[in-house]
């Protein structure tokens, strides 16, 4: 085995393998919102198990996250790519081909068990195969602005696929582009991965981490229709808690950590904690605004899903630029501005009215929001994994993606509480029979209050920031990992 020392010639092409697995992953959290009332009418899915199209996916993503960073260092991070690329490609085939709701369902659960291990092998890759400040920097732009707008991208395909094809294409999409990035892996991506005489699992910290994140996700999931205050909501999250209470202490006995809490330097925490709260603020406005679109203003659904296009496009831009200006300034400015920047956007978005026009309010906030967050991003994925050492690259890499995972179901189920409450709240002195404009109010009301609650959310990710990440230009200027190449 040799440490890479010199720059590998086919790293740019390894990113565009890299970019589309990541655009895939992140694209498939959200295609289907736009396909679900085809779904639901086409497979007699009740209104009461519609969710779970959406959950499933993300209770097994955020689930298995830390397992499958572990196996990517152990097992090898480009065989891990290539074998969660082929298991994506089956699952979204499976899923596609749907019979019933109980196979939807089951089709979801196994994307999000794949997407766990694509995820963070994919991270892992773009940190060992970039090997200068400046390189690194660029990739993980690229990669952050595909994190950034998968989202508002899955909404627009998912309402192309819908409308002119039929909503299985929305998960049928993943099959062809999944073999094609295993097609360009096999020649392009280099592997790497861990000493064989450091690959030992620990097994007992995997099924305590795992189960308490799907008992905590579950649990929030709940609480978005139950409500917090219900015995479901609060056994699964008290037993997701205890779970993961349990876990930390096993990970200060094992020698060979699942997650080692040598991670948790003070710049890392810092990121993951500010990940996590610019993911619970920033989320639930996709869902919001779809309703918004469609309920309220009547849009279809390839309109509503083209009026995302500024935010995504914004996002690139701003990634792009952040990418150039960050050796120069630092992730602590460039992410504490931008995070400051969103929430601009974001509690400006929350002065709409069921009259707002788009072109001079809606999609102004958008903008603004994705100018910000594209410097967020950049900045989040570089210090996520600043000073990592070469093993525990693919754990401190799933660790960026659980926090935001786990951040977006925790921030959009309270947000879609209250919402909610407070639509009723205004509905209630409307009753018994509330006029459509009245309804529309109340309505807008509910997604008013998620989006200045959101807008609180990453204003404090902003402070967790600035306090934590005590990273300035030339802390950057360093290789941070050596990779090994077989």
């Amino acid at each position: 085995m040799d440490t890479i020392s010199t720059p590998d010639p086919r790293r740019w092409r390894a990113l565009f393998v890299i970019a589309i697995s990541q655009l895939m992953v992140v694209l498939d959290a959200s295609i289907v919102n736009i396909a679900l009332p085809h779904a639901q009418a086409a497979l007699h899915i009740a209104d009461a198990n519609r969710q779970w199209v959406v959950t499933a996916y993300t209770l097994t993503f955020g689930g298995f996250l830390l397992l499958g960073g572990r196996i990517a260092d152990f097992v090898g991070r480009k065989k891990t790519f290539i074998i969660a690329l082929a298991g994506f490609a089956v699952a979204s085939l499976l899923g596609g081909l749907a019979w019933n709701q109980g196979a939807l369902f089951g089709a979801r659960a196994l994307q999000g068990v794949f997407g766990a291990l694509l995820a963070p092998a994919a991270l892992s890759l773009v940190s060992v195969t970039f090997t200068d400040a400046k390189e690194r920097a660029k990739a993980f732009a690229v990669y952050g602005a595909l994190s950034g707008v998968g989202a508002a991208i899955g909404l627009i395909f998912g309402g192309l696929l819908t409308q002119y094809t039929t909503w299985r294409w929305c998960l049928l999409v993943n099959t062809p582009m999944a073999i094609i990035a295993i097609v360009l892996a096999l020649p392009n991506v280099r592997e790497s991965k861990v000493d064989k005489a450091e690959a030992q699992y620990d097994v007992p910290g995997a099924i305590t981490a795992t189960l308490g994140m799907l008992s905590i996700v579950y649990g929030v999931s709940e609480a978005s229709t139950k409500g917090w205050t219900h015995q479901s909501t609060l056994t699964f999250i008290g037993l997701g808690l205890a779970l993961l209470i349990g876990f930390l202490a096993l990970e200060m006995k094992v020698a060979h950590p699942l997650l080692p809490l040598r991670l948790f330097t003070r710049v890392r925490s810092g990121a993951y904690l500010a990940g996590f709260l610019s993911a619970s603020g920033i989320f639930g406005m996709f869902l919001f605004m779809t309703f918004y679109f469609q309920s309220v203003h009547g849009y279809s659904a390839i309109r509503s899903g083209f009026s995302f296009l500024p935010f995504s496009l914004c996002v690139i831009l701003s990634a792009g630029l952040s990418s150039r200006i960050i050796p120069k300034v630092g992730p602590r400015i460039m992410a504490t501005g931008g995070l400051v920047v969103a929430a601009t956007g974001l509690f400006y978005l929350s002065t709409i009215t069921p009259g707002s026009s788009y072109f001079t309010h809606v999609m102004p906030a958008l903008m603004i929001m994705s100018l910000g967050l594209g410097q967020v991003f950049v900045s989040q994925s570089t210090t996520a994994l600043h000073a990592t050492p070469f093993h525990d690259v693919g754990a401190a890499s799933a660790m960026l993606n659980v926090g935001s995972q786990v951040g977006g179901s925790f921030g959009t189920a309270l947000q879609n509480t209250l919402a909610v409450s407070a639509t009723t709240t205004v509905l209630a002195s409307h009753l018994p029979y509330p006029t459509l404009a009245q309804t529309h109010d109340a309505m807008v009301h509910g997604y008013s209050t998620a989006f200045r609650f959101g807008s609180i959310v990453i204003l404090l990710s902003a402070v967790v920031f600035y306090l934590m990440v005590n990273l300035d230009r030339h802390s950057l200027g360093h290789t941070d990992n050596a990779a090994t190449v077989h």
